[in-house]
């Protein structure tokens, strides 16, 4: 398994494939139609997994004042056959030390399916407003504080 952290304009065709196939597969297939492609993906920062060239996991990093005036991350997933061995712990925990290093020391925003609360909050993030429906899945706005020093 080999990790990547690549801006938007650094992705080869093949890798952009992969990443938007991957969430097409995750996001849309196995949850609800929507439309993923958002034009957010060119101002952001990519993290995946790729296993014997095939993607296994991604998210994307989105710089502060893109989305959020705070550095977000949004899109985290991992293909079915590779889920249950921590890719997407890992893979959080790379995006964290990411933000802290290209961003400095802001909160970090993230939008959670509901469902995944306990998991952002063994990361440090915490609910940061009340839950709203985004295409049909309830959400959970959670941002991660800056640690203290």
């Amino acid at each position: 398994m080999r990790w990547h952290i690549k801006h938007f304009e650094n992705l080869s065709s093949r890798e952009l494939y992969g990443l938007l196939s991957l969430r097409c597969e995750v996001f849309i297939v196995e949850q609800v139609a929507y439309q993923d492609p958002d034009g957010l993906d060119p101002g952001c920062f990519h993290i995946f997994a790729e296993d014997n060239g095939k993607i296994a996991a991604c998210l994307r990093i989105i710089p502060p004042g893109l989305i959020y005036p705070q550095a977000g991350i949004g899109r985290l997933c991992v293909k079915k056959e590779f889920r249950k061995r921590g890719l997407a712990h890992r893979m959080l925990d790379m995006a964290c030390a990411f933000c802290r290093e290209t961003f400095g020391d802001l909160p970090i925003r993230l939008d959670a399916q509901s469902y995944l609360l306990s998991f952002y909050k063994s990361h440090g993030f915490s609910p940061c407003g009340p839950g709203f429906l985004e295409d049909g899945i309830p959400h959970t706005p959670m941002l991660k504080e800056p640690a203290k020093s």
